[in-house]
């Protein structure tokens, strides 16, 4: 009689677990695999978070540290590699910044086979993030990229190896997002027959909502009805408030906080806005996409292979409330674009950013890298 085989150990570390778009990405890539393949365990640097609950109800074992703070990272290395030698892993993956860090160091002490890093972002917060990523990266076996507008920094800017990357870009669950109802606008004191403008992230610099909103003031002197969404939490959120305030806009702008019905949101907007200054593979953007929203977003890594202007939504340049401005008057004003827009962005989604289509790339990079 054949003994059954067992599905392989693999481990994924992650910074934090919290509602976000890479979270987003990381639990549904877990949740997708083949479990008579692969047996995952995440391991999460800080607190437990909301998709910690999606995955332990999904079956996946859950090690949450709850660290806060460069103070506790010698004690975090110490239990996360006393984890890792626990459960023995053939394959560690890691994603966030932190994340990979961590988990490319404690990985090598508790003597995992195989490390894969998780790039999502082209990182530009400050030069020693980019030098700390090269410096640990010879730990690393295998490098993978959301985008290869990302791949194209982390080897021209980080000086990462070319012939370590491989490009995965992020997934989205298309019938989710495609057959969602649309939530109630009167319980967002949303008007029912004024157009609404959405845009999801998380509220901190990187996403440009400061430029939004001098967009958003720029709109409403030509289409005094318009309504503006944002959706989302994060360190800005009092000051962006207030600027909403300072702009005599706070009246047309509604700041909804945390929310976990993003699918009826998108289906209840009309249009949706993608500010970043930068990016890697923006869930968001996908999400809304899939939703089968018109889109405008600034040309960023990731935004720029998603979003071909003119033909499934517009792109213009970062930091530029003008001409994101005119990109957003000139949809509300088109019925036509819009409609044109919207059927060319499921497409898109449909044909090349499902879950289905990411989780198979990954296992098939995980079965090379195993020689499997």
């Amino acid at each position: 009689m054949t003994a059954a085989v067992q599905p392989i150990p693999i481990a994924f570390c992650i910074t934090e677990l919290d509602r976000g778009g890479a979270e987003r990405a990381f639990t549904r890539l877990i949740l997708g695999l083949d479990r008579t393949k692969w047996l995952p365990r995440v391991f999460c640097l800080g607190p437990h978070g909301y998709f910690a609950d999606l995955l332990t109800a999904g079956n996946v074992s859950v090690e949450c540290f709850g660290a806060r703070g460069m103070a506790s990272f010698p004690r975090l290395l110490w239990q996360l590699t006393g984890s890792l030698r626990s459960f023995r892993p053939r394959l560690l993956q890691s994603f966030l910044f932190h994340g990979n860090i961590a988990g490319r160091i404690a990985g090598r002490m508790a003597g995992v086979p195989v490390i894969v890093s998780g790039i999502r972002v082209a990182e530009r917060r400050s030069p020693w993030y980019g030098r700390l990523d090269r410096w640990t990266n010879g730990l690393v076996n295998h490098n993978v990229c959301v985008s290869q507008g990302v791949a194209d920094f982390a080897i021209h800017e980080t000086k990462l190896r070319a012939g370590k990357i491989s490009v995965i870009p992020n997934g989205v669950d298309f019938p989710l997002f495609r057959d969602a109802s649309a939530a109630d606008r009167s319980l967002l004191a949303l008007r029912p027959a004024d157009p609404v403008v959405i845009t999801v992230g998380r509220l901190e610099p990187q996403k440009g909502i400061v430029h939004f909103l001098d967009a958003a003031a720029i709109v409403l002197g030509k289409v005094p009805n318009c309504q503006f969404l944002i959706v989302g939490d994060g360190p800005d959120r009092a000051s962006l408030e207030a600027i909403a305030m300072e702009r005599g806009i706070a009246s047309s702008v509604t700041f909804t906080g945390p929310r976990s019905d993003i699918p009826a949101l998108l289906k209840a907007s009309d249009l949706f806005v993608l500010a970043s200054l930068w990016e890697g593979m923006p869930n968001a953007l996908l999400e809304a996409m899939a939703a089968g929203l018109p889109v405008v977003a600034t040309a960023v890594e990731g935004s720029r292979e998603i979003v071909s202007s003119d033909v499934n939504g517009l792109l213009v340049e970062p930091r530029n409330a003008a001409d994101l401005a005119n990109a957003i008057v000139r949809l509300l004003n088109s019925p036509d674009d819009r409609t044109r827009f919207s059927a060319a962005a499921q497409q898109t989604i449909s044909k090349d950013f499902t879950d289905e289509s990411s989780v198979t790339a990954y296992e098939r990079l995980y079965s090379r890298l195993l020689n499997l």
